[in-house]
């Protein structure tokens, strides 16, 4: 059984990863990161969860909005619910700023934790994350206008995506979560030039996201895999149904 899910994953160009993110214990959308332009599209994230997988998901981003900005996990019940019920890895971020933090989740079961504002603020921290928890770390950069916000995308830093991928290629994360801001819950198409100028920037895969509109996008994505991309997230563009999760998943086997 294992086997065959390692084998199903080389089938693929690159993972098409369906996001859920948590505000208030629900299921949201925001638009460009702001707070103040919210969706809510369900009141129970974990039968998300179930309906992304039954799709075909091989994994499911998570992100726990209100933790971003409170700068601890503020949706921990839902998130371990919603390991606990699907079969399927997850990778988690918002909120995850100290070693404890990180350590509660991988014991409960998150597949990948990810460290976002820590990555610019706390770099000893996230270094010994990596080596503490080999594989198991990624790196969340999410930049407006080219340069890199962080909590929660309230604070504009003038740091770029390339200086931050830097300071960690030789510490190894699992991968590199790229967001593009202005594009993310717009499905106004990826931002295809920065994602592939970081891709070749650094020795590290990188996970697309922000702005997956359509099928384009995700073939556009497919075409960065030389590159060292290895997968795109996608948000609104399922829940508003201008994608199918299934359709996207086919289209990128080989």
């Amino acid at each position: 059984m294992v086997w065959g899910f390692r084998f199903f994953l080389l089938e693929l160009i690159v993972i098409v990863i369906p996001a859920i993110d948590l505000k208030d214990g629900k299921c949201v959308r925001l638009a460009q990161g702001d707070f103040r332009r919210i969706t809510v599209y369900s009141e129970d994230p974990v039968e998300i969860a179930e309906q992304w997988r039954t799709q075909g998901a091989q994994r499911i981003h998570v992100v726990d909005l209100d933790g971003s900005l409170a700068g601890s996990p503020r949706n921990r019940a839902v998130i371990l619910e919603m390991v606990k019920a699907i079969p399927i890895p997850v990778e988690l971020g918002g909120g995850i700023r100290d070693m404890n933090t990180v350590e509660y989740y991988i014991r409960h079961g998150v597949q990948w934790v990810i460290l976002g504002t820590a990555a610019l603020k706390n770099e000893v921290f996230v270094q010994d994350a990596c080596r503490q928890f080999s594989g198991r770390i990624i790196i969340g950069i999410d930049a407006r206008d080219g340069m890199v916000a962080v909590q929660g995308w309230t604070e504009k830093t003038s740091q770029s995506a390339a200086d931050i991928a830097r300071r960690y290629e030789d510490h190894e994360p699992a991968a590199i979560v790229y967001t593009d801001i202005q594009r993310d819950g717009m499905e106004s198409g990826v931002n295809i030039e920065a994602t592939r100028s970081l891709a070749e920037a650094v020795n590290i895969p990188i996970i697309a996201s922000g702005g997956v509109a359509g099928m384009r996008d995700i073939e556009r994505v497919m075409n960065l895999e030389p590159a060292g991309v290895m997968g795109v997230i996608v948000g609104k563009a399922l829940y508003t149904g201008g994608l199918s999760l299934e359709a996207a998943i086919d289209r990128t086997k080989r």
